[in-house]
């Protein structure tokens, strides 16, 4: 019973950590985009991997979560 509730918790702060993250990222790099628009082609580029890895461990904690809340079945 106890595992279900920390496959919650895990999947909780693995969902909104990254989220926070993501919104973060996408924030500085339009920021940065509106100061020097000429850059955009340089910035966009490790922006969309700087959020492919943030969201790569949204997707590590909700496996986490599933091998905790099923492990247990």
């Amino acid at each position: 019973m106890e595992l279900i509730f920390t496959g919650g918790a895990v999947i909780a702060l693995g969902g909104i950590f990254p989220a926070l993250a993501i919104g973060l990222i996408g924030m500085k790099a339009m920021e940065s985009i509106g100061r020097n628009p000429e850059a955009a082609g340089k910035i966009f580029g490790p922006m969309l991997i700087a959020m492919a890895f943030a969201e790569a461990i949204a997707i590590y904690s909700l496996v986490v979560a599933l091998m905790l809340t099923l492990g247990t079945a």
